[in-house]
């Protein structure tokens, strides 16, 4: 792409096209949808975090009057060592099944273990507490550390992470990537910082719970309706879980209420279609709150050491890196993450980073924007931060020093293309925030944040209608105005207004395959194939004219919504109410595999004052630079900047999960598992950088996943700035900053 590419409609704000249905709302989401003749579901759920099921007992359940189903981990299908692949990571279906519904063993507290489907949701509920389970209680591990002690109970007795040990362990996978030789690189080294920090597992905190509605027709063809962020996942999952044919399931998304990660896998979907088998009835689900955080997945928790020499002239030599995560029940292998990408933002001939990641009898952790990124880059950052102090230099100026550019090359062995994080720094040295002075009694935090930014599979298609109209299809559940920024896409190709354009997320068998919503990837992927839709849409057209005036089709050409050639033009109003007469609909549809990365990077400044008597930490000041590639429609851009801005400071202030030594979750709720509110924020000031991506038309980089990464350094570091505060076990609540203010430095 041409940097200096102009444009007519990308980079405008036009109104959200689900907009007007949301604020009235008349927009549908999970639990909205509502079937004749429907029953409902209800899941019993394990009292223990970890027992041997030794019988289930449906009698009394089934006997009650309006019971019409009943299903146990028996009725789904048998796990095995297929991997499955979601577009946004991987699970083995050994994994997937019992996470679903438990098959003989409970591995985390209020793991599903029985369904019932009765004409009620109370008569359900009631039917479930009368399912009489006969459980042996083994002892629970919560803690990470000491699910690796030898006397930890073992969760799996049939899994050996390396392949070689004769014993089982609580290790779910370890990944060690290495350039150079770090060991002599640190010997060079006149400056070297290392420290350990941890950070809890914690909830994406989405408002709308998991909810579907499932109906099985005579033909035994499912159709089920979901809230979900890839419905082609639910598809796949579903039918693995199940056992049912891929070509036997349709999905259809609802309206989302949140995701950030977390609706990209299934929970009550192959039970509902279990059960609505069963009955002969459309089965509706819900979860309550409490399920949401008790039994879906949350982001890993994480012990991460970072180890980092300088020279004196403020060059970085080497580092180390080992980040412990906690995979929860089964295995979600974040271990990759930090061993591919802790470094991710810094030149290092010399490095060595490792993950490995743990079970423990908590349910299964799951994606959480940039998924384990955040946790890595609080260690790394930090203490970037203490050898720009070691040093006397600014930290913004050692991260310029040190900040990877076009050519060099990552963990992985892959060299940069254009990436954007020299100009993300730059600006922020440039900005007033950092310009300014800092208030008394406060601090100031700066850190750099990366995300990888895939592209992955994605289909389009663009149905033409007489009176000039566009239909554009997409199989990519909108979570954060992808519908607007593919209309944007479709009408910077084809000329026409945005308001001609429908933009529409369908089915299954509606259009073709599109991967998850997720990893910042649909404006970058999805987006292209809508672009490609539209380029062919447009070559179709110039095509049709060519014969109708009997001229080269090279030399038509289209340009402002319309096909000329010398004196002559049509335009695409004018060619669609004729398209009968030249060849008859018009409809293209495009699908692509995007493989290449874009990387994203951000640089986040955070001002903050800590109230020294109770420890409560107040943030004064925020802001959010980011490259962003091209923004299509900038206000979306900045929506996600602060959005993952916002949920980063949570996580850093106050998020996390609170077991007891029982292995229940004892802040199953907002009213304890507190999230951010507005009153807790300053308003978050943002600034997009556009370097624009080489490898798509438009530029476009992703958005979504970069800016929950700095904020949870960025805040730390600014409460140490405030009064030499170092907390090295988050959140920084303030119980424990008031502790560490009482310690001393």
């Amino acid at each position: 792409m041409n940097a200096k590419q102009e444009f007519k409609i990308v980079g405008t704000r036009p109104i959200r096209p689900d907009g007007l249905d949301k604020v009235t709302g008349r927009a549908r989401y999970g639990a909205d949808l509502n079937m004749q003749g429907q029953i409902y579901g209800h899941i019993l759920r394990s009292p223990h975090a970890h027992a041997n099921i030794k019988s289930i007992d449906c009698s009394k359940a089934l006997a009650m009057e309006g019971v019409l189903a009943v299903m146990t981990g028996e009725d789904l299908a048998e796990p095995g060592n297929t991997v499955l692949g979601s577009g946004e990571g991987a699970i083995a279906l050994k994994d997937l099944i019992p996470m679903v519904m438990s098959q003989g063993k409970v591995l985390f507290h209020a793991q599903a273990v029985a369904a019932v489907a009765a004409t009620t949701a109370a008569l359900a509920a009631e039917a479930a507490a009368a399912i009489e389970v006969v459980y042996e209680v083994l002892p629970a591990v919560t803690d990470m550390h000491e699910a690796l002690a030898d006397s930890a109970p073992i969760l799996h007795s049939d899994r050996f992470p390396d392949g070689k040990s004769k014993e089982p362990t609580n290790l779910a996978a370890e990944i060690t990537m290495q350039v150079g030789e770090p060991d002599a690189a640190f010997e060079r080294a006149d400056v070297i910082v290392e420290r350990t920090y941890s950070v809890p597992m914690c909830h994406q905190g989405y408002i709308e719970p998991h909810a579907c509605v499932v109906r099985v027709d005579a033909a035994k063809r499912v159709d089920l309706w979901c809230c979900t962020q890839g419905h082609f996942t639910v598809r796949q999952y579903t039918a693995a879980v199940t056992g049912i044919s891929l070509g036997n399931i349709r999905v259809t998304p609802s309206e989302i209420g949140g995701g950030f990660g977390g609706k990209t896998t299934v929970y009550l979907e192959p039970i509902a279609v279990i059960l609505a088998q069963k009955s002969g009835r459309p089965v509706k689900m819900v979860m309550d709150r409490g399920d949401v955080f008790r039994t879906t997945g949350p982001a890993p928790g994480a012990t991460t050491r970072v180890k980092l020499g300088a020279t004196k002239e403020g060059r970085l030599v080497a580092a180390d890196v080992e980040c412990l995560m906690d995979s929860g029940a089964y295995n979600g292998n974040p271990a990759g993450i930090p061993a591919f990408m802790a470094t991710a933002c810094y030149k290092l001939t010399d490095a060595r980073s490792s993950g490995r990641s743990v079970y423990t009898n908590k349910p299964k952790i799951h994606a959480y924007r940039a998924p384990s990124m955040p946790q890595v880059t609080l260690a790394f950052e930090l203490v970037m931060n203490e050898v720009a102090a070691e040093l006397k230099v600014d930290p913004l100026e050692f991260r310029l020093n040190n900040a990877v550019e076009e050519g060099d090359v990552n963990m992985m062995g892959a060299p940069y293309k254009r990436i954007g994080l020299r100009e993300c720094l730059e600006a922020a040295r440039s900005h007033p925030h950092y310009q300014s002075s800092v208030a008394d009694g406060a601090g100031r935090g700066i850190a750099a944040g990366y995300w990888i930014n895939a592209g992955m599979q994605s289909s389009a298609t663009l149905n033409v209608s007489p009176d000039g109209s566009v239909s554009l299809l997409t199989g990519s559940p909108d979570i954060g105005g992808s519908r607007a920024s593919m209309a944007i896409m479709g009408a910077e190709v084809l000329g026409i207004p945005i308001e001609s354009i429908y933009p529409q997320v369908v089915a299954t068998d509606a259009v073709g395959h599109c991967d998850v919503t997720g990893g910042s990837r649909t404006t970058l992927a999805t987006g292209q194939a809508v672009i490609q839709a539209a380029d062919e849409l447009v070559a179709e057209l110039c095509r049709r004219v060519a014969l109708e005036w009997d001229v080269p089709e090279d030399e038509v050409m289209w340009s402002d919504g319309a096909a000329h050639h010398g004196e002559k033009s049509l335009s695409f109003k004018d060619l669609a109410s004729r398209a009968s007469a030249m060849g008859g609909p018009l409809t293209v549809s495009s699908s692509l595999n995007s493989t290449s990365a874009s990387p994203g990077f951000g640089v986040h400044i955070c001002d903050a004052e800590v109230d020294k008597e109770t420890g409560r930490t107040t943030i004064t000041r925020y802001t959010v630079i980011q490259d962003a590639g091209k923004a299509i429609h900038p206000t979306y851009v900045e929506g996600q900047m602060q959005g993952g801005a916002a949920q980063g400071i949570g996580w850093a202030l106050n998020e996390e999960y609170v077991y007891n030594d029982q292995g229940v979750l004892e802040n199953a709720g907002f009213l304890d598992y507190r999230i951010p509110v507005a009153s807790d924020l300053p308003f978050i000031d943002t600034v997009i950088v556009e370097v624009p991506n080489p490898l798509h038309p438009y530029g476009v980089k992703g958005v979504g996943e970069v800016p929950i990464v700095p904020p949870m350094p960025a805040v730390a570091q600014a409460v140490f700035d405030s009064g030499n505060i170092r907390v090295m076990d988050l959140p920084l609540n303030p119980a424990k900053v008031a502790a560490a203010i009482i310690e001393g430095p």
